[in-house]
């Protein structure tokens, strides 16, 4: 058969993913989310890798309601989110990996411009989301910030993708017990948070 419309498209990729994960323990709201990452990213893994602090979907929905700031670590997940947080809800994106200082304050000390995009940001994450779907350096320096109490975030959102410290930063995210969204392992990604924030803003109902 030949979908015509985005809208058709769309609920029959939904009816495949719910026929194709069969059973599972996800609350509604949970599943929501996994739903949504297995739609971008064509990956059922998922199921097995996401983990969820008892606060993660709760802190996220009430950050989106009261308009806090999300951070976003690429530009192509600041232009994936913007229409759903900004327009609708009215929540500054905040992404400064393109920031010219930023480029050369990363140019002259030889950290990524992910770490330090961050760190310049901090001032502005007094609460809020923080969103790292690519760099593991970007969620260190967010482990460390909140560590020293710099930024005290609403949720952490941490997925980023590689074979060079992804892991290991989401594994030091969950030890840490801040409140969080992560998945295990070297997966993750742009797509996958972009599905998530998509998804805590349609769990989280008309403004």
């Amino acid at each position: 058969m030949y979908y015509h419309s985005p809208q058709e498209i769309e609920s029959e990729s939904m009816r495949i993913i719910e026929q194709e994960a069969g059973k599972h323990s996800f609350t509604p709201e949970e599943w929501t989310i996994v739903k949504r990452i297995i739609h971008a990213t064509a990956d059922f893994d998922v199921m097995n890798t996401i983990r969820f602090h008892t606060r993660a979907i709760s802190s996220g929905i009430l950050s989106i309601r009261d308009r806090r700031p999300v951070y976003a670590d690429t530009g192509m997940l600041s232009a994936a989110i913007t229409k759903r947080v900004k327009e609708i809800y009215g929540c500054p994106v905040v992404c400064l990996v393109g920031d010219e200082e930023v480029r050369k304050a990363s140019a002259a000390s030889g950290e990524t411009r992910s770490a330090i995009a961050l760190r310049t940001a901090a001032p502005q994450l007094k609460r809020g989301i923080i969103a790292i779907g690519n760099a593991p350096t970007a969620l260190t320096e967010a482990l460390r910030l909140c560590k020293e109490g710099l930024i005290t975030p609403d949720l952490i959102i941490g997925m980023p993708v590689g074979f060079v410290g992804a892991a290991e930063s989401k594994d030091n995210l969950l030890d840490s017990g801040l409140v969080c969204i992560t998945m295990l392992g070297r997966k993750g990604g742009t797509a996958a948070v972009a599905a998530t924030i998509n998804a805590l803003v349609q769990l989280a109902g008309d403004p």
